[in-house]
């Protein structure tokens, strides 16, 4: 396997969500099942196994998960976060009581099943346009609380990231734009507002609008729902004076077309809001 070069997120941001992931399940009485049928003192070595193709995301969470519940627990990473892995492939190998072990169980698997879901269906589409320089990226249709590790999890399957929120970037979108009058009375306020610090991006969905756009000094243009023809059309018109971003119904088949325009990103929604989880299971070992 190739060494991953993804920076990993650090564990103050991780473990409020593996805590509040844990408090949900445990509740006020714990793991009673576990309790009624395992004898205090038991001990198991258990391995995460990915009963899929895909690329993996999550391992520190799933690491936190199990420390959380017994800091002896010994937890080895067999593979990192954002390496591709096939059916059978051990992800990591965790030994200790076997009571932590199985209560921490599903948090561990849940949070790394979603996050290697989101980072395999990324790498999918990744792979589909890699012989373009069009980048995949995400949007803000995210987990509401899951954020920073559903678009890290993007990262980790070979895409890239929009603004993380309302706040690191302007964003002028078609209800902006109606509410306020037009492109231009929208544009204009936006730049009167924004420090120089603040990207701005325009939303158009026909190429008049683009070319009303462009008119001003914007950073970026939302090329919305636009057949592959009409993005060829609006990459000339934009000739590299800013990025261009298709968006709409992107699917592995649809994203080459959408890339094979030229635009310089496509952004897909359903990455962190749909994509399927990972098949990975906890396997007893001893």
């Amino acid at each position: 396997m190739a060494t991953s070069t993804i920076t990993p997120l650090p564990d103050s941001l991780l473990e409020p969500l593996v805590t509040a992931a844990l408090a949900e399940d445990m509740g006020d009485a714990g793991d009673i099942t576990t309790r009624a049928t395992i004898k205090a003192g038991a001990m198991s070595k258990v391995r995460m196994v990915s009963r899929q193709q895909g690329c993996l995301a999550g391992a520190d969470l799933a690491r936190l998960a199990f420390h959380a519940l017994d800091p002896q627990l010994t937890f080895t990473s067999h593979m990192t976060d954002g390496e591709r892995v096939a059916p059978g492939d051990v992800m990591a190998e965790v030994s200790g009581a076997s009571r932590a072990i199985l209560s921490a169980e599903r948090v561990a698997l849940n949070f790394m099943g979603h996050l290697s879901g989101i980072a395999s269906a990324t790498a999918d589409i990744v792979d589909a346009i890699a012989d373009t320089n069009t980048k995949v990226c995400c949007t803000r249709k995210t987990t509401p609380g899951l954020r920073a590790i559903e678009k890290y999890a993007v990262r980790c399957g070979g895409g890239v990231n929009h603004r993380f929120g309302l706040y690191d970037a302007i964003l002028i979108k078609d209800n902006h734009i109606a509410i306020a009058g037009g492109i231009g009375p929208a544009i204009e306020s936006a730049l009167a507002y924004a420090s120089h610090m603040a990207k701005i991006e325009v939303e158009v969905d026909t190429l008049d609008q683009l070319e009303e756009a462009l008119a001003y000094p914007i950073d970026a243009v939302l090329l919305d729902n636009m057949s592959p023809d009409m993005l060829k059309d609006a990459v000339t018109i934009i000739d590299g004076r800013v990025i261009s971003e298709a968006s709409g119904r992107v699917t592995r088949e649809t994203a080459q077309a959408i890339a094979a325009s030229g635009v310089d990103l496509i952004s897909v929604g359903w990455l962190t809001h749909s994509a399927p989880c990972l098949d990975i299971g906890l396997d007893w070992v001893s």
